[in-house]
């Protein structure tokens, strides 16, 4: 593969990733749950520092195995071929669902703007898919101008909505609402809120997915994901300070749109309007990061022999071509048959677990492979590196235990994770069939 990419591609594919449509849904739910302004920030605040302290794990990790793939990589690496090829699946079906429901919002939100279009939603959620597949298939060095574009006009469009929040919406006397009766108790809610935050700040690890194909990873892997930490939590607090500034806190608890309910305080019926715009343009960034993600996943699952190498292929431009294919056709079905949702909602689980893998990775690897090149180490190693895996352990333990309490069956998709989880074993050994070459067994 080409080492083209830098410290600016590594956090504009963090920033494209991670900056989607959460951010338009977690302050009205964090609020919700936390209706008091100086919590509301600091819950924000919080969970960037989580990120932060997670980054510097995943920093030794990407900085010290410079291979593309993402988390795969340190699983394969850490604990076997075996939790690689769960690490690897899970991820790659999760990130190109990604690329889908994000393509599905954008259709979405153009029918909002225009109706007479709404009809034609999920084709333009297919052809935004599709053209930005093929805008990477000409090759790395177009995937690496696009994400940047794309992320730069998110970084505008954010700004755009914190200046008009200041600027127009200083003049605005709105009345608070009635307090929100609390619902649980404050411990409860603040751990709720703080998953909701995390789960918004996530995005942040895109870097390591393109290692192999950074100029100098040892050092530009580290760089990028501190910037993008940076940028994201810069990003949040400011929306969400700015947020403040026009709307008393109370006045946005539960509410799903609280960025277009804002803006409709000063614009009027144009505000909404307004808003999905520009996070229209935003999306953008969003569908080109996670196509790029998914075909560098596969890519590596395939070198390693756990599927046929034909997804390995690499054209001229740097591109893996089979294997952006692949995950453009999976994206395509997913909108086409609707399936994503409920696939998202099983994978979810193998999401959170994936961090909790690759945080156990980073003490596997200390203790087998003391001698190996560490260009960076981990801030704090053992003590931070434990309180994110057992952040995540709780995260992964919390997520079970609300599913489980859900009412309906249908409805207790960590159920259906573990059978997915007992049936990847079966699939494992088929496709990982003797006559492949493995590389590092």
């Amino acid at each position: 593969m080409h080492q083209v990419l830098g410290v600016t591609f590594g956090i504009a594919v963090a920033v494209g990733n991670g900056i989607a449509a959460g951010i338009l849904r977690a302050p009205g739910e964090v609020a919700g749950l936390l209706p008091y302004s100086s919590l509301f920030i600091g819950v924000w605040l919080a969970g960037g520092l989580y990120a932060l302290i997670s980054s510097m794990q995943l920093a030794e990790l990407g900085a010290m195995v410079s291979r593309s793939g993402g988390q795969y990589v340190f699983a394969r690496r850490a604990l076997g071929p075996y939790a690689g090829f769960i690490v690897g699946w899970s991820d790659w079906l999760s990130t190109c669902g990604t690329v889908s429901a994000i393509s599905i919002v954008i259709g979405e939100y153009v029918g909002d703007l225009s109706p007479a279009l709404m009809t034609y939603k999920a084709a333009i959620a297919v052809g935004v898919a599709v053209l930005f597949a093929l805008l990477q298939w000409r090759g790395v060095k177009w995937g690496e101008r696009s994400q940047e574009i794309t992320s730069l006009l998110k970084g505008l469009v954010f700004a755009v909505v914190v200046v008009g929040c200041f600027v127009l919406g200083g003049g605005t006397q709105v009345a608070a609402s009635a307090p929100v009766a609390a619902r649980m108790p404050l411990a409860v809610a603040v751990i709720l809120a703080l998953q909701a935050v995390i789960y918004t700040y996530d995005g942040w690890s895109g870097p390591i997915y393109f290692s192999e194909e950074m100029r100098e990873p040892g050092r530009e892997v580290p760089q990028a994901l501190f910037g993008s930490v940076f940028s994201m939590m810069a990003i949040y607090l400011l929306v969400n300070i700015a947020l403040l500034y026009v709307l008393p806190v109370s006045n946005f608890a539960g509410d799903n749109f609280a960025l277009g309910t804002a803006a409709g305080i000063f614009l009027g019926s144009f505000g909404k309007k307004a808003i999905l715009s520009l996070m229209l343009v935003s999306l953008l960034s969003a569908v080109n990061a996670n196509t790029m993600m998914a075909t560098r996943v596969l890519f590596a699952v395939s070198r390693d022999g756990l599927v046929s190498r034909w997804a390995a292929f690499v054209n001229p431009g740097g591109t893996p071509t089979a294997a952006l294919v692949a995950g453009t056709v999976a994206a395509v079905a997913f909108i086409a048959t609707g399936t994503f949702e409920a696939v998202a909602e099983m994978l979810a689980y193998f999401f959170v677990a994936n961090y909790t893998i690759s945080f156990l990775s980073l003490f596997v690897l200390r203790r087998r492979e003391p001698q190996s090149p560490r260009p960076y180490r981990a801030w704090g190693y053992p003590f931070t590196t434990a309180l994110v895996l057992l952040g995540s352990v709780a995260f992964l333990v919390g997520s079970i235990v609300a599913d489980l309490k859900t009412p309906g069956a249908e409805r207790h998709y960590s159920i259906w994770a573990l059978g997915l989880l007992i049936l990847s074993y079966p699939a494992y050994r088929l496709m990982r069939r003797p006559g492949y070459e493995r590389e590092g067994d």
